[in-house]
């Protein structure tokens, strides 16, 4: 089945649930139905709902001393070309010290600002 086709089929709590799932980036489960303002059972089922229908991917980890699942988009959801300018990737993916300074950043703005 087609994100799309899974998409046009959630009902209103599957799709907020996966709306703050894309807009935060991936958030604990333990949180997630916490923010949705519902109940955590009702939230699993959002979750398993999601993830069954591959919208979402869940992993278990350990959250504030507290088993608990991570749950994210799929890749599929995420949009790399804001991080593109033509065919050159952000000098600033990758590194923990970044310097606006430098060629590559110049090169990277210069090759945005040409493809408008």
């Amino acid at each position: 089945m087609s994100s799309s086709t899974a998409e046009a089929e959630l009902n209103e709590d599957e799709r907020a649930g996966l709306e703050l799932i894309r807009e935060s980036g991936g958030i604990h489960q333990s949180d997630f139905w916490k923010e949705l303002e519902i109940s955590s059972r009702k939230g699993s089922r959002i979750v398993e709902s999601l993830v069954e229908k591959e919208l979402v991917d869940r992993e278990e980890t350990i959250y504030k001393g507290h088993n608990t699942y991570f749950i994210s988009p799929t890749a599929r959801d995420l949009d790399f070309r804001l991080l593109m300018a033509g065919d050159m990737l952000s000098p600033f993916v990758g590194e923990e010290e970044i310097d606006p300074n430098s060629d590559a950043f110049s090169q990277w703005i210069m090759n945005l600002a040409y493809e408008e």
